[in-house]
């Protein structure tokens, strides 16, 4: 979830040129683009299967503070820490009380490494203070949402209010799943289309070979990527593949149009997060709401509560993968890296996955149950995922901008898809070795 430390944007904004001017002003060229990383992990009290709480002296809350001695400084809402912060570098709480990473932009794979690499060691150092373990999974294998504690963050207690009725899986979404996601930039308007373009196609590949959410409650769930699922039911309108993408003349306009009409769920003021009571950005923008005008900092706080696997910022961020261990979320951003940063490698991929929009979405539920043994007419998902890994190593040979290859990162990939079996499958595997106790996953999935 986003950080809301932003001051808010002077005067209000009252054309939708001006929102679309906004996607125009994130435009860079090819010589400045770099990569970013998110990755989230769960945390557990040592020797439980409980989540952490905020609150005490082994809560989040003194794992931030505790952040001060290695460089970082806290970030308070309402007098609660809810983030740590180095430069642009943050650490910050998903509503319950997943950890996340918000990186800063490298051009190398190698830099996006080293950082993940530093951040889990103070991690670690702390957990082994505090009695914590950090697990690189997609979904809290045991609880239920509705036994989770809720972070001390406004935003949050306007989205679980907003979002609990819109789809049954919604809090879920927020307190019990995590990814390890990636940024990208783009050139100009026809650039980020074909970028948004081909990721929202081939997305479903991805998330087969980062499918690591196969248990919920302690038992396994039929899914190997059941935080699929959970998007799938959380809400409708501002979740899951984006269907202006394959229009044609997609640009900048067209994700706004669908942006505006997109219920918003918050208004940000200081510290008060004001109910939104459901009107779209379009009628805010033409009429205010409780005497307040639309700002430029209102349309990027309503972007950042858009879910679709593929969005659109001053940056494109792919969303679509569980979160995994340490040489799996490297392997996530030099991947999109070398399909996105080669003209050749981002136009095969786009023609990897030629579906009807309503196939896909068939496909990404396919690829929730079943990973790479999912198909579409003739084709596994497996075979696509290897041509997918080849076409990014390609890329990356291409671009040849960061000394030595980055190819290296893709060998989690690469095992994968020739085992022929997904992180979820690992660990069902390693749930039979251990006689059926789920408890024994925590060491498998630890990565802090």
């Amino acid at each position: 979830m986003s950080l809301d430390n932003r001051p808010a944007a002077a005067g209000p904004v009252t054309s939708i040129e001006a929102l679309v001017d906004w996607f125009r002003a994130g435009e860079k060229p090819a010589e400045r683009w770099r990569v970013g990383m998110e990755h989230e992990k769960i945390g557990l009290l040592a020797g439980t299967v409980a989540p952490i709480p905020h609150g005490g002296p082994r809560g989040i809350g003194e794992l931030l503070a505790r952040l001060e001695r290695f460089g970082y400084r806290p970030f308070l809402e309402r007098g609660q820490p809810i983030a740590a912060l180095e430069g642009p570098l943050s650490i910050s709480l998903e509503p319950g009380g997943q950890l996340e990473l918000s990186g800063r932009p490298f051009v190398c794979a190698h830099d996006l490494a080293r950082e993940l690499r530093r951040h889990l060691a103070v991690v670690r150092a702390l957990a082994a203070e505090l009695g914590h373990v950090w697990l690189g999974v997609g979904y809290r294998p045991f609880g239920t949402a509705a036994q989770a504690e809720w972070m001390p963050k406004g935003r949050y207690e306007r989205m679980r209010a907003t979002l609990s009725g819109r789809g049954p899986l919604a809090l879920d979404m927020m307190t019990m799943t995590a990814t390890v996601q990636a940024s990208f930039d783009y050139s100009d308007e026809a650039d980020m289309a074909r970028k948004l373009r081909a990721a929202t196609a081939v997305s479903p590949l991805v998330t087969a070979l980062f499918a690591n959410s196969p248990i919920v409650g302690g038992r396994p769930s039929g899914w190997l990527s059941y935080r699929t699922q959970v998007w799938r039911q959380c809400d409708d309108l501002r979740c899951g593949p984006l269907a202006p993408a394959f229009d044609p003349g997609f640009g900048y306009r067209a994700y706004a149009e669908w942006a505006l009409d997109v219920p918003m769920i918050f208004v940000r003021r200081g510290e008060r997060y004001l109910d939104a009571g459901g009107i779209s950005f379009r009628r805010f923008l033409a009429e205010g709401l409780s005497g307040e005008r639309a700002t430029l900092s209102d349309w990027e706080d309503h972007l950042t509560t858009l879910f679709p696997e593929v969005r659109l910022k001053r940056v494109i961020e792919v969303r679509g993968a569980d979160a995994g261990s340490e040489a799996m979320c490297v392997a996530l951003p030099t991947l999109w890296k070398g399909l996105f940063y080669d003209a050749p490698a981002l136009a095969a991929a786009e023609a990897l996955v030629p579906l009807a929009f309503g196939d896909r979405l068939a496909l990404v539920e396919d690829v929730g149950r079943r990973a790479l043994a999912a198909r579409f007419g003739r084709h596994l998902v497996r075979d696509l995922a290897r041509d997918l890994v080849v076409l990014a190593a390609d890329g990356l040979r291409r671009q040849g901008r960061c000394g030595e290859p980055e190819v290296a990162y893709l060998d989690p990939l690469r095992e994968i898809i020739e085992e022929g079996r997904c992180p979820a499958e690992r660990a069902l595997a390693r749930l039979g070795e251990l006689g059926g106790d789920p408890a024994g996953l925590v060491e498998h999935w630890r990565i802090a």
